[in-house]
């Protein structure tokens, strides 16, 4: 009677057989293959009054026991934003009916029903925060069938009737096209700031994004709220360092301002775990400032461009810009955007030589700050 003998797995003996070194698994060979931190991923904290502002904004959080996506993603900007009165908050729930490879927020088919208090919460969480500028960001809900349209409209309309004095920013999904949903979502909504993210060129819509979202989608949302909502200043982000060229990040620009979007940001994209997209790249500081050049030679009312930043960064004071106000990127500047307006910072030149384990602040080095959910859509 013949015997089956045990065998090795096949993803564990290298190909040189028995007594082979063993190879590594998926996990380990695709922790392995990503990429150092290049040594320009550096900000520094703010000071004075700024810095006091902070201290409030962090003991309201955390003496009231309040969420928001600056401390849960850790972002490297969390300084310079609540320092300056602007705070990101996520809702509609805590899982996204989508799975873009880019994002680490988690996937369902079906989430949870939602929160018919959260309008009430989000403005007592506003209010408590003290913020000045309050953006509000969604997860993507195609399980309903507006898209999640009225809920956020309560939630806005929640916070502008407890804090009428809060300039108010939606970062909002696509709502999968569905036009007559935005139109419900903008009739008379108290909005400063209207934000959608195109997220990547559109050559890497299939690699990037999740099948129902596409660049042309999301240009047809931004244009119609334009025409909807004329009074107000659309916004929007692309990620770099999935896999576009220099060439393909300026067209964009120019399909988003042809669309009506007046704000740009322009950040890196940072692999939040092994399983996500791979970054394909670091394009250096002048490049950034190159980007930032040209969104301005567009006509572009606002924009920060750089390797730390966000698709929220200092909001509040990117609005101010686009109303005539002072370019975020020259104003108590912490080196997370760059420009040619600024250009005495060394965050300019080719080469730099500080360490890519700075310190942020005490309890999170640039490393941990970094390795966090990238532009959350959105």
């Amino acid at each position: 009677m013949s015997v089956r003998l045990p065998q090795a797995d096949a993803g564990e003996v290298s190909a040189g057989g028995c007594g082979g070194a063993a190879r590594m698994s998926a996990e380990e060979r695709r922790k392995s293959e990503r990429k150092r931190l290049p040594p320009w991923f550096r900000t520094t904290l703010p000071t004075g009054s700024a810095q006091a502002r902070f201290n409030d904004t962090k003991s309201n959080v955390h003496e009231h026991g309040l969420h928001t996506v600056c401390e849960e993603a850790r972002c490297p900007n969390i300084h310079d934003c609540w320092g300056r009165g602007t705070a990101t908050f996520m809702i509609a729930g805590e899982v996204c009916t989508r799975g873009c490879r880019f994002c680490a927020v988690g996937t369902q088919k079906t989430p949870p029903p939602l929160n018919p208090n959260e309008p009430t919460e989000l403005a007592e969480a506003v209010d408590r925060m003290g913020v000045s500028h309050a953006v509000i960001t969604v997860v993507n809900r195609d399980d309903l069938p507006d898209g999640g349209a009225d809920h956020y409209r309560k939630c806005l309309e929640a916070v502008h009737e407890r804090r009428p004095d809060v300039g108010l920013e939606l970062l909002c999904s696509d709502l999968d096209g569905n036009l007559d949903a935005l139109d419900h979502l903008l009739l008379d909504l108290p909005l400063r700031v209207f934000a959608h993210n195109v997220e990547c060129v559109p050559r890497l819509d299939s690699v990037v994004r999740d099948p129902r979202a596409s660049f042309e989608q999301s240009l047809e949302i931004l244009r119609e709220a334009k025409r909807l909502r004329p009074d107000l200043l659309l916004k929007s982000s692309i990620m770099v360092g999935v896999g576009e060229t220099d060439e393909e990040v300026v067209e964009a620009m120019r399909l988003l301002r042809e669309a009506g979007v007046e704000l740009i940001t322009l950040g890196q994209y940072l692999q939040p775990s092994w399983k996500h997209l791979a970054v394909d790249r670091f394009p250096e500081p002048a490049t950034f400032a190159a980007w930032d050049q040209s969104a301005r030679e567009m006509g572009y009312k606002a924009v920060a461009s750089g390797p730390l930043v966000r698709s929220s960064y200092r909001a509040g004071l990117l609005w101010e810009e686009a109303m005539g106000g002072e370019p975020v990127v020259t104003r108590d500047s912490t080196g997370s955007a760059i420009s040619h307006l600024n250009p005495s910072k060394d965050l300019l030149a080719k080469s730099a030589t500080s360490s890519a384990t700075e310190t942020i602040h005490p309890a999170i080095t640039i490393n941990e700050a970094l390795q966090s959910p990238e532009h959350q859509t959105i």
